[in-house]
């Protein structure tokens, strides 16, 4: 389980714990650059789309289907089950499409202030095409599979498209981590899961390989960013990196995708959000990320009850 962090308390600014030094921006990028060149997939090429599905194998591990352990999974059907856990893995995946999407927004932002001539922006427009690939790949995914890309509520993807202009700094980097780390810690579990269909397994291999680099590259950011920050605005930085993980969070789980299944929308997301099982699921996949953020600096007063709202906070 997550460790607790410590609960609102008036304390000096800034915030910072002191850090090792961060490697070299231009070394670090160098190296990501060379390690992309090496190891990469074309999800067109390295996944057969055409391989019929496995038959009673599931989409999510039972455990972190949204409803599980609550009286409304004890009513349902082993197929009902699956097929519930076959729509929340396509709006898992056309959230993370989405928010990929929104990411290579602020990193051409990015690029675009940047110095070409440097690693550290050919390394940002090298993600940028890593992440195109992996926004193909979650569409064939949802395609695939037969699933709606439910995505955010119409009213989050209006709002997401003030992202790219408010987010900046450790914020826009941070933000970038809650949505790759919490959906790789579940990805990683799923990866290993001989219980899980194929397909979902092989996504979630190419998926996590090529985010690692993403991960170290935003981390680094992250660092290089807090140590600048005065008191204000490490306090904008802490409420938008909370407001965009909130977002990133609510997102998982659509009322359409239990309607798909038979299931009453109202109930069953009210169901799933007062669902200890699922908030554990969360807070597990925020497990490695939300203390290093608190480390940053990050996780401060502004932002705190949109965390626990996020489920990403005990």
């Amino acid at each position: 389980m997550a460790r607790a962090l410590p609960q609102d308390t008036p304390r000096a600014e800034p915030r910072t714990k002191p850090q090792p030094p961060v490697p070299d921006r231009e070394k670090t990028a160098a190296r990501l650059l060379a390690s992309s060149a090496k190891k990469f997939y074309d999800p067109e090429v390295d996944i057969d789309w055409a391989a019929p599905l496995a038959e009673g194998k599931g989409f999510m591990l039972p455990h972190r289907v949204s409803l599980y352990g609550t009286p409304m999974w004890d009513r349902m059907s082993e197929e009902q089950r699956l097929e519930l856990g076959r729509h929340e893995a396509a709006t898992i995946a056309s959230v993370g499409l989405w928010f990929e999407i929104l990411l290579m927004q602020m990193l051409l932002k990015a690029a675009y202030n940047g110095d070409p001539t440097k690693r550290h922006t050919q390394y940002a427009l090298t993600e940028i095409a890593e992440e195109c690939r992996h926004v193909t790949m979650f569409a064939r995914f949802v395609e695939r599979i037969g699933c709606p890309a439910y995505g955010p509520q119409p009213y989050v993807h209006k709002l997401a498209k003030l992202l790219p202009t408010l987010a900046y700094g450790p914020a826009m980097y941070g933000s970038i981590l809650v949505a790759e780390e919490v959906l790789d810690r579940l990805q990683r579990e799923m990866a290993a899961a001989d219980s899980v269909q194929p397909l979902m397994r092989m996504v979630n291999r190419i998926h996590i390989m090529e985010e690692a680099r993403h991960v170290t590259y935003a981390r680094e950011e992250v660092l290089r960013g807090v140590g600048h920050l005065g008191r204000a605005e490490r306090r904008y930085q802490q409420f938008t990196i909370a407001l965009v993980s909130y977002f990133i969070s609510r997102s998982l789980i659509h009322p359409d995708a239990y309607a798909a299944v038979g299931l009453d929308p109202k109930e069953a997301w009210r169901t799933a959000h007062a669902n200890p099982h699922y908030r554990a699921t969360l807070l597990f996949g925020g497990e490695r990320i939300m203390p290093f953020l608190d480390d940053a600096g990050l996780v401060g007063p502004p932002g705190k009850p949109l965390w626990r709202k996020a489920y990403l906070l005990p």
